[in-house]
């Protein structure tokens, strides 16, 4: 089907959800008039009128209080200048005369593994605009060149099928419906809720007369809503349905182009690598890049986003078996795009073309000064307090400051525990002379507890309480060994951060801490390792 075809055929799916509108209304107003011209209906007839307005009010706003998308410059992006990186913009020009479209006008750098492209087109998409490729950081970082172009490619297959220009009457369609619907539900749950406030306020008042309570019943409240709602809802489903196989059609020519441009091989491992890189990337901001956060840290200038590098190398055989199992996706008839399984196998089925991706460097070549990119797309995507936070000069540092202070704070209720029963400082000595003096268990009674541990008593209240004494004991000695010079943190990009004691043994540790919330507490071995003595090096996974 021709783009000029597409285009009618997504006109008029729009054009019939404003004719469900109008049908919808229509019907309401011909009841309305012939309960009015029959006097005899009286207040009934003002009351079916009056639901009439209320309920056609919702669908009238759906109808045309949504305005038609239009592109914005991407708030969490940054412009990537064609002066400053030539090179990534020289391949996208090849790509665009191999794709044999026009090419972006701009090019924009986001915080996210996706590459898109959209088009500030005019009057709904029929008439073309400006172009503008999107391309995901991560993907510099965590594909090679040939695989890049690969993933630029299948987004340049949508501009050649005019797809960007039609999606904006395709998502004119979508915020339509969405729009009309959502505001419809969240009326007849409001009315739900209200109904149900009143039902429990008056079962609330039959238990106080000393009679027994009712299920509460909300009744129809909000029924006619919910029916008013009910056309709309069939017609998104039709909507998507017709909308659904032209989608994952464009997907699949968008495949085919890409393989013919970058390569069969490219673009199969392409598409491979996308869900590994997306699971590597969430776990890499939520592990490492935000692990100060609590601290009020962040990584070096342009680490970021540019440091995922360093977790895709550490942990490449972890991400090999990712690679060779692709996600098994249970879409439903309504998914727009096709599993990435499925894509796969139709690229892998194709002829062997004799290209193979050779000895391709990272992508992140095509940037001329990668630091200085990642760098403005962090003034671009994080928060203002984000900003704010104190850069370290390393990643060895941002790890152990942050451990440190997290170890810290962990211990902070035991401090205040033994400063109420002591008097004491919180001091870590404070602590273990609580300890000595028998007051261990008085400071247990004095920590954060569960129901559960409130309500144990005797020796049952003790084995509820021991393990937390036992971690915040173990945080406040790993602070202090720290603030001693006796120990410190390590970066792991392959595991979790480590704890290096310098002059004693996990062994020893663990053997202390032990003995320290033991029934008959001794806290000798805590203070032997307080006391440096010898140069064995140890390492404790935190």
């Amino acid at each position: 089907m021709g783009s000029t075809l597409r285009a009618v055929r997504a006109l008029v799916l729009l054009l019939g959800f404003y004719l469900v509108g109008l049908v919808l209304l229509g019907a309401l107003g011909a009841a309305d008039w012939w309960l009015i011209a029959d006097s005899g209906h009286g207040i009934a007839a003002l009351k079916v009128v009056f639901l009439s307005l209320v309920v056609g009010v919702p669908i009238l706003q759906g109808m045309f209080a949504v305005r038609g998308p239009r592109f914005e410059p991407p708030a969490d992006g940054v412009r990537v200048d064609e002066a400053q990186d030539p090179r990534l913009w020289a391949a996208v020009r090849r790509l665009a005369e191999q794709t044999g479209t026009r090419g972006p006008d701009e090019i924009y750098l986001v915080p996210a593994v996706n590459a898109a492209v959209y088009e500030k087109s005019r009057l709904l998409g029929l008439f073309p605009g400006r172009r503008v490729l999107l391309i995901g950081a991560p993907l510099l970082s965590g594909l090679d060149e040939a695989q890049l172009i690969s993933v630029l490619a299948h987004e340049f297959g949508h501009y050649s099928h005019s797809d960007t220009r039609l999606g904006a009457i395709n998502r004119r369609g979508f915020e339509q419906i969405s729009r009309t619907v959502t505001t419809l539900l969240a009326r007849s749950a409001a009315r739900v809720e209200d109904e149900r406030s009143k039902a429990e306020e008056k079962e609330a008042r039959r238990v106080a007369k000393g009679k027994s309570a009712r299920a509460v019943n909300t009744g129809s409240a909000g029924l006619s809503f919910r029916l008013a709602a009910k056309p709309f809802i069939w017609y998104g489903k039709f909507y998507v349905r017709v909308m659904r196989g032209t989608m994952r059609r464009q997907e699949y020519a968008a495949d085919l182009a890409a393989a013919r441009i970058a390569g069969r091989t490219a673009t199969a491992s392409a598409l491979r690598e996308i869900p590994v890189l997306d699971a590597a990337f969430g776990f890499y901001m939520q592990s490492y890049a935000s692990l100060g956060a609590g601290a009020g840290l962040l990584p070096p200038q342009g680490e970021v986003y540019g440091g995922l590098h360093h977790l895709l190398q550490a942990r490449s055989t972890e991400l090999d078996e990712m690679r060779g199992k692709l996600p098994q996706e249970e879409l439903s008839v309504y998914d727009t795009h096709p599993p990435i399984a499925d894509r796969v196998a139709r690229i892998e089925e194709l002829p062997d073309d004799g290209r193979e991706p050779g000895a391709a460097g990272s992508a992140i070549g095509l940037l001329t000064d990668p630091v200085a990119a990642f760098t403005a797309l962090e003034q671009a995507s994080l928060t203002p307090k984000a900003l704010g936070m104190r850069r370290t000069a390393d990643w060895e540092q941002l790890v152990h400051e942050s451990m440190t202070a997290y170890a810290a704070e962990a211990a902070r209720p035991l401090r205040k525990a033994v400063g109420e029963v002591t008097g004491g400082d919180g001091s870590f000595d404070s602590v273990l002379a609580a300890i000595e003096s028998g007051a261990l268990w008085q400071v247990a009674d004095r920590l954060p507890r569960s129901a559960q541990a409130a309500a144990a008593k005797g020796r049952a209240a003790r084995e509820f309480a021991r393990p937390q004494l036992h971690g915040m004991l173990r945080n406040l000695t790993v602070a202090e060994l720290v603030g001693r010079g006796a120990a410190h943190f390590e970066l792991s990009w392959s595991d979790s951060a480590l704890l290096r004691l310098h002059d004693a043994s996990e062994e020893q540790l663990a053997g202390a801490l032990d003995a320290a919330v033991a029934d008959v507490p001794d806290t000798t071995g805590l203070r032997e390792l307080l006391a440096p003595a010898g140069s064995t090096r140890a390492q404790e996974a935190i």
